[in-house]
């Protein structure tokens, strides 16, 4: 029979190692993150869509309708206020926000009316009600409305509180970065 003394001996050697490990792994997991979001990998931690990994397919070929994508935000008032209310978050975007998960639903040439709910060119938009206060009670402003000019997009959610184009208007569609494709998501 091993003593105590002994056992203590024998897995001593073993224990730095062991507690080396979380070490290792809170300072590799923030540098795996950083390096993975250069490359292509995202990590979504918003209401918008589902929660977790995600990555930036790059896009071959004009934005269409129905295409899910990462969008950066435009340097503007309603994103400025965005920011302080917590709605968006700061990022690697030029215009400092962290890029957005969108659905675009309508592009240039299409009419958008925003009231209750959201049309375009005359057809109710699915899960597009308006909120007209946010989770805090602050009152949102909804976009007016109108044609997508060239080169815009409007981007939607289905997920109710999602702050989107309903309350932004569209996006330059330049600032589209790629296909958003899930890895390894949770929709609450």
């Amino acid at each position: 029979m091993i003593s105590v003394r002994a056992s203590s001996a024998i897995w001593a050697p073993l224990r730095r190692p062991l507690l080396l490990l979380p070490t290792v792994i809170i300072l590799t997991v923030p540098v795996g993150l950083l390096a993975g979001g250069l490359v292509g990998f995202r990590v979504n931690l918003t209401p918008s869509e589902p929660l977790g990994l995600w990555y930036v397919q790059p896009l071959k070929r004009p934005v269409a309708v129905g295409d899910r994508v990462f969008v950066c935000p435009p340097q503007s008032k309603a994103m400025h206020l965005a920011r302080e209310r917590g709605y968006l978050r700061g990022g690697l975007c030029p215009s400092g926000y962290a890029p957005l998960i969108k659905t675009i639903v309508a592009t240039a040439g299409h009419r958008v009316d925003v009231d209750r709910v959201v049309a375009i060119d005359g057809v109710t938009l699915a899960h597009s009600t308006l909120l007209r206060r946010d989770g805090k009670g602050r009152t949102l402003t909804a976009y007016t409305g109108g044609m997508i000019s060239a080169g815009e997009v409007f981007v939607h959610s289905s997920f109710a509180g999602s702050y989107d184009s309903r309350y932004f208007g569209p996006v330059p569609a330049p600032g589209i970065l790629g296909l958003a494709e899930e890895v390894l998501t949770y929709a609450p």
